[in-house]
């Protein structure tokens, strides 16, 4: 396979992109992540941040009243991103190496999402 046949994460990246604002409650993010069938929202802030559904799980797990929780109080700040020309490769051992399942791709701004599935779905 030439490096021209390698997909890239532009080519494999979920858009359009899927946001919430901070101040949602958790029960909120979670039927958007449902009703989109996907498992992480980018949370428009600074420093970046998204709400996975291990994060919902999380919080329901430790008995939280996931109506009453907000967004921030879960969410995961300071997330690595990736960029549109990635390779998949590349975007795998981010993954590894940093134990995460979703990254938001950034192009000056949020521009879409590759997901763990995504990468086995391409590499395999």
């Amino acid at each position: 396979m030439g490096a021209t046949d390698r997909p890239t994460v532009e080519d494999v990246m979920s858009t359009p992109l899927e946001t919430i604002s901070k101040d949602a409650s958790v029960m909120d993010a979670a039927r958007q992540m449902r009703a989109k069938d996907i498992n992480a929202l980018v949370v428009l802030t600074t420093p970046r941040a998204i709400i996975s559904s291990t994060d919902v799980l999380d919080a329901v797990a430790e008995g939280k009243d996931v109506s009453a929780l907000r967004v921030d109080e879960v969410m995961t700040t300071d997330v690595e991103t990736a960029t549109p020309d990635l390779y998949m490769e590349e975007v795998a051992a981010m993954m590894d190496t940093y134990g995460i399942k979703h990254l938001p791709v950034v192009d000056d701004d949020y521009v879409g999402m590759v997901s763990s599935t995504d990468v086995t779905a391409h590499l395999s």
